[in-house]
């Protein structure tokens, strides 16, 4: 009777929704492993709301992120194109921006998905996590910032979530180069211009990164971790409900489940996975939350509600107080910041719109993070030229009008570094991962790079292969075992075709010299620009002397 009742409602909705362009709530979670969810496999931790999303909408089994960590992935999310043409990807150890204080970021000259519903007529709203940076050359310029970007309001995370932003939950920040200097003071009483010169940056990290903005102003520093997610929800209901007689996108990006861990009363002790299972449990409450919204308001035939992961889990972060800190990649190899490893890279993707989305599908073709640009753009009429796009439309895909995936080839960066690519040939279940090269791992025969919390793209951090290692993910998943000519008789077709479409795909990119990338845009993950500048830093008060916080009755 209930689904009867609602497809009799989207047929009442149908006039009124081809009148007014759809609404849509994008949900990202951060750090989210693939297998950490029910309707992807977990029996263990409950995702009701998550779930319901799927049996009402269509779930991606093979939705893949552009990078496997949080700023070049978002960087290629908000604009439909690999990270590497915004000079994004890192030529170095460091792969995502480190300092509020410092200059990197989303360029300016960037057009994101919110600009262009923007210029649609669109409110748009980003509330929780940014990560894309916030100043170029002085402090409030905010050339980086959401507002600048498409977003008309943001709170939120202009940085992200880390262990440094609760005392005791130790740091994330270039870790074992803080053990060393620690070492160095201690042993070798270096100079008081490199001991002040360690302590400003890295000792004071939850004054300068860990702060709450609204808008341009920060209303909160350090933040106070503790009421984060409840803040965050709010005020993402909050922008639903006063833009709910207008078009809009709200782009929802949860704090969750990146380090710190969140301890909330509701939540402790109710899962059987310890601490993070609770997290879990409650990102899956926010999302009912999110949800119940929608609908109560009379929105879900009119709104497009999506729910992804950034990437995969970070199977490295653990501790011997908490046990395992990250997520659980499912069948998949590696996770966070292992290249091209499927399990770093494949994430949960639910679409949901009610009377457009036929509930329960399930669609098993390569789809990207990347894919939201041009989807988004098609679906408020926006017809206007644009740059070169490396995401499709999913639509077609999604409501069933075509089979095959536009994506016959997708390309795998470890930073500015090609690590490894995808063919699904026309006709053909199959879809070989070429990898040319892997991370190596530390200690030797673990899973993942204890040693440095993170895996690196270069040098002696990663083994080149050649030929390139070859998988089959239809046969294979878990990328276990490899190809060869002996197994595969298209094992030469596929170096060739990969190949070329490697050749191809580097044409597009405008070759230029250093300190540009590859497209000729200026990388913003140089340490020039990733390092802590005061005058850069974004502050509450009168620096150095940074400290506010928000009035919790405060909403707007």
């Amino acid at each position: 009777l209930l689904h009867t009742l609602n497809r009799c409602g989207t047929s009442d909705a149908s006039g009124d929704a081809s009148v007014r362009r759809p609404n849509f709530v994008l949900m990202m979670v951060d750090d989210l492993g693939i297998g950490d969810v029910g309707c992807y496999g977990n029996n263990t931790i409950r995702t009701p709301n998550i779930d319901r999303l799927a049996a009402e909408g269509v779930k991606l089994t093979q939705h893949i992120a552009a990078a496997p960590l949080c700023t070049p992935s978002r960087a290629a999310f908000m604009t439909g194109r690999y990270a590497i043409r915004s000079g994004m990807g890192s030529t170095g150890r460091v792969q995502v921006l480190l300092f509020l204080g410092g200059s990197g970021g989303l360029p300016p000259s960037e057009t994101t998905f919110a600009k262009r519903l923007q210029q649609q007529g669109y409110t748009t709203g980003l509330v929780g996590k940014w990560h894309l940076g916030v100043n170029c050359e002085r402090r409030g310029d905010h050339c980086h910032h959401p507002n600048q970007h498409g977003f008309s309001y943001f709170y939120g995370l202009p940085f992200t979530l880390f262990n440094d932003c609760v005392p005791g939950e130790g740091s994330d920040i270039l870790a074992d180069l803080q053990k060393t200097l620690r070492l160095l003071v201690v042993l070798f009483f270096i100079s008081i211009l490199a001991t002040v010169l360690w302590l400003t940056p890295f000792k004071f990290i939850p004054t300068w990164n860990c702060i709450l903005m609204r808008n341009q102003e920060v209303v909160e520093q350090p933040m106070v971790v503790e009421t984060l997610p409840r803040r965050l929800l709010t005020e993402a209901q909050q922008f639903i409900k006063r833009n709910v007689d207008r078009p809009f996108l709200l782009f929802f990006s949860m704090a969750h489940i990146h380090t710190p861990l969140f301890r909330n009363p509701a939540f402790s002790g109710k899962s059987l996975h310890g601490l993070y299972g609770d997290n879990i449990e409650e990102v899956d409450w926010m999302i009912g939350k999110m949800t119940e919204m929608v609908d109560s308001l009379g929105l879900a035939n009119n709104t497009l509600m999506y729910f992804t992961s950034d990437h995969g889990g970070h199977l490295e972060d653990s501790n011997s107080r908490v046990g395992q800190q990250g997520g659980w990649n499912s069948i998949y190899r590696g996770g966070k910041a292992m290249g091209g490893w499927e399990g770093g890279i494949r994430v949960p993707a639910i679409f949901r719109w009610p009377g457009r989305l036929a509930p329960g599908r399930v669609v098993h073709e390569p789809t990207s993070l990347m894919d939201l640009y041009p989807t988004l753009k098609y679906l408020a009429g926006d017809t206007q030229p644009d740059r070169h796009l490396d995401g499709f439309d999913l639509m077609p895909l999604l409501e069933g009008k075509i089979e095959r995936s536009e994506h016959e080839f997708m390309f795998h960066y470890c930073g500015i570094y090609l690590n490894a690519v995808r063919w699904h040939p026309p006709g053909s279940d199959s879809v070989f991962k070429v990898h040319f090269f892997t991370p190596n791992f530390s200690p030797p025969g673990a899973g993942g790079c204890y040693h440095t919390h993170v895996c690196q793209c270069f040098g002696k951090h990663v083994t080149h292969h050649d030929p390139p290692l070859v998988f089959d993910l239809f046969q294979d998943p878990s990328e276990s075992r490899p190809l060869s000519p002996e197994t595969e008789p298209r094992y030469s077709e596929i170096l060739a075709q990969t190949a070329k479409a490697v050749e191809r795909h580097r044409n597009t990119l405008a070759i230029r010299q250093p300190p540009h990338d590859a497209t000729g845009v200026s990388n913003q993950m140089t340490w020039e620009k990733i390092l802590w500048k005061p005058w850069l830093q974004p502050c509450c008060g009168t620096f150095p002397f940074c400290g506010c916080k928000e009035d919790p009755s405060h909403s707007v």
